[in-house]
């Protein structure tokens, strides 16, 4: 916990000083939670929230009020939920905060989320993508038209892979539209437009006008609605290469959810280029990571998941570089590249799901668990990380029933859930002078 001098210390220099902090720690959210005691703010790093600071109780309106200003929202209004924007540049890393407004039952919850896409600017080599699956994205992209989905929860990383997508294809020759909600990153050389139902700008409207504004490649932010997909697909086979998002946890899950929109088989087997699904899972410290034996459920998960015999593997440990073990976050990717065999069965209405299931997962396609697996043999991640993200397949969990199974499958199931876990309270303290850096007002855009 760090404690801010509160008495001596402006608001304006507390709120610069707790969003550096976050930057510099690669939080992805920052949490200001209305308490008994006063505002409890907390960070969410590598998907687990920690507790940061408690803001006292008289100086929670007058920092909560300075956040709404500087994120151009309404002050005078605490009952309805708002949403604002602040833009700076922090250490030289220019950063876009999306800040979101809440009324609690004990005053105004504020959540304020970092996103930093300079890693989009590094390549798709830097995704973690295994060499078969970076083989798979270039050719899906070469692709002139189609549609590519990439799917996740949110907070899956499908901003940074869609935006990594766009600016390999970002060329002076190429005329690129996006309609997103909201737009989370400006790409110089790339029109944006954002979404606004509340005048009647929705996905669906400037999506037909897009398509007259001779886009090459359009990205829609995501699909939510059957109008959505089914201008989708339609855009797709009319000559334009069309990148979207959807939230399914993988590829069979998310041909099945376009069918459910009611997106017709013909144009949907047709439209469809490749599905790329994925998870983040919390990358092993380097500096304190260690090889353990593997327990007998391990070793035959590796076995009918890979097809080898693996005797050990990495695990967390935990030292003063790292939390719990981790620093930083690995992707879990499932890529689907549409083959012809694909396309006749999601045009056949009547094939069975199991059927589809085989025809989808061929020998060519590396599952999230693979692919999971093969990252916790890198040593880039433990198998208590994929087991939290990724279903074991209901076969694979139901042979082995014997009690030294269940033993250690209890084991794992009693592992904390990463986007849920709070840090202990009485951590130690640490000071924190506030003069180091500090955000003028100039750097904060409303």
């Amino acid at each position: 916990m760090i404690e801010y001098d509160f008495k001596s210390q402006e608001i304006a220099d507390i709120v610069n000083s707790i969003i550096i902090y976050a930057v510099s720690k690669k939080a992805s959210d920052i949490h200001f939670d209305p308490s008994e005691k006063g505002l409890r703010v907390r960070l969410r790093i590598d998907g687990l929230l920690q507790d940061h600071t408690i803001v006292p109780d008289a100086y929670q309106r007058n920092l909560t009020t300075r956040i709404k200003l500087i994120s151009n929202m309404n002050i005078t209004e605490s009952r309805l939920p708002q949403d604002g924007a602040i833009k700076g540049n922090i250490n030289g890393i220019n950063l876009d905060m999306r800040v979101s407004s809440l009324n609690t039952n004990l005053g105004e919850k504020i959540v304020i989320r970092i996103l930093d896409y300079t890693q989009s600017a590094n390549g798709l080599e830097s995704l973690g993508f295994s060499d078969k699956n970076l083989e798979k994205i270039k050719k899906m992209i070469s692709v002139p038209n189609g549609i590519i989905l990439i799917t996740g929860a949110t907070g899956s990383g499908k901003s940074t892979t869609v935006y990594t997508m766009l600016q390999t294809l970002n060329t002076p020759d190429t005329n690129i539209i996006t309609v997103e909600d909201p737009i989370e990153m400006n790409i110089e050389g790339i029109n944006q437009v954002q979404v606004n139902s509340d005048i009647g700008l929705t996905f669906g409207r400037v999506l037909r006008s897009i398509l007259r504004q001779d886009p090459n490649i359009i990205l829609i932010g995501e699909i939510r609605d059957t109008e959505t997909a089914q201008i989708a697909v339609r855009a797709s086979i009319t000559g334009h290469l069309v990148f979207s998002t959807i939230h399914t946890n993988n590829s069979l899950t998310t041909i099945e959810r376009l069918m459910d929109m009611n997106v017709e088989r013909y144009l949907l087997s047709s439209a469809l280029t490749g599905i790329v699904s994925q998870k983040l899972a919390r990358r092993l410290c380097p500096h304190c990571k260690e090889l353990r034996e593997t327990t007998t459920y391990e070793k035959e998960v590796f076995k009918r998941a890979l097809n080898k015999d693996v005797n050990q593997v990495y695990d967390a440990k935990g030292c003063s570089e790292c939390i719990n073990g981790y620093t930083g976050r690995i992707a879990i990717q499932e890529v689907l590249l549409i083959d012809d065999f694909l396309r006749d069965a999601i045009n056949n209405e009547s094939i069975q799901r199991d059927d589809l299931r085989t025809l989808v997962y061929t020998d060519d396609v590396t599952t999230l668990l693979q692919d999971g697996l093969e990252k916790v043999l890198e040593g880039y991640t433990s198998f208590e990380e994929i087991y939290k993200l990724i279903e074991i397949d209901d076969e694979l969990d139901n042979r082995y029933e014997e009690d030294n199974f269940n033993e250690e499958k209890e084991q794992l199931n009693t592992l904390p859930e990463t986007d849920n876990v709070l840090m202990e309270e009485d951590e130690p303290k640490e000071e924190y002078n506030g003069n180091t850096e500090v955000l003028d007002l100039g750097s904060l855009k409303q």
